[in-house]
């Protein structure tokens, strides 16, 4: 929007981006924080794009984009579960298996902006209440996680898809006019300290988990 690029050639960008950076994680050896993380920042980019792209350009709206996204959510597991026998999420060891789950990730971001433009507008609530529903259905997740029998997969796509549209109405709230109920940020500003916050939160995360790491090889000896 600021470079007036449009969501078509931002989209075709973006999907560059994944593209490198995906192959740059399915090749890698070993765990790499940096080349994980940008995969991640790929996929949301690439599905906040398409998904404006959808929804105002070929003009679907909210709720028919929200609804093919995620039959295109549905769609993707259940031929990662055809083909590989089952739906991974945390012990990934195969490029098959990696590849169909960035591309979930893919089309969950894409659904997710969806739902959160259609939360924040379509149903009036705005963009700061917006968040609040979606952090509240996070907690819901959560504690389903802690105190029910539901499957852990199902958490964790449930969880993925909601991430997006917190995220997504988050940043709304930081960028939009005072007078839709947003702080009125710069679209360059909110990002960079949005990434320097993720930078320092992935610096923090790594150090933690290589102590970890370290204390229980000294346990183990």
């Amino acid at each position: 929007m600021t470079l007036k690029l449009g969501y078509a050639v931002s989209s075709l960008i973006f999907l560059g981006f994944f593209c490198v950076t995906l192959a740059a994680q399915v090749t890698s050896k070993r765990y790499h924080p940096f080349i994980y993380w940008a995969v991640v920042v790929a996929t949301t980019t690439v599905g906040t794009t398409v998904s404006d792209y959808l929804d105002r350009t070929v003009g679907l709206g909210y709720v028919k984009s929200s609804i093919t996204m995620l039959c295109g959510v549905l769609v993707v597991l259940f031929i990662w579960r055809r083909v590989t026998g089952a739906i991974e999420f945390e012990n990934i060891t195969t490029k098959k298996n990696e590849v169909f789950y960035w591309v979930t990730i893919l089309v969950s971001n894409t659904l997710g902006t969806a739902l959160g433009d259609f939360v924040a507008t379509t149903t009036g609530l705005g963009f700061e209440r917006g968040a609040l529903v979606f952090a509240g259905l996070l907690a819901l997740v959560a504690a389903a996680h802690f105190f029910t029998n539901v499957p852990d997969s199902t958490l964790f796509w449930s969880a993925y898809v909601l991430t997006q549209p917190f995220g997504a109405t988050l940043g709304d709230t930081l960028t939009k006019p005072h007078a839709e109920g947003g702080f009125e940020l710069s679209r360059i500003t909110s990002s960079l300290v949005i990434t320097g916050l993720m930078v320092v939160g992935i610096v923090l995360t790594d150090r933690r988990a290589r102590r970890l790491f370290g204390f229980f090889a000294r346990k183990r000896v």
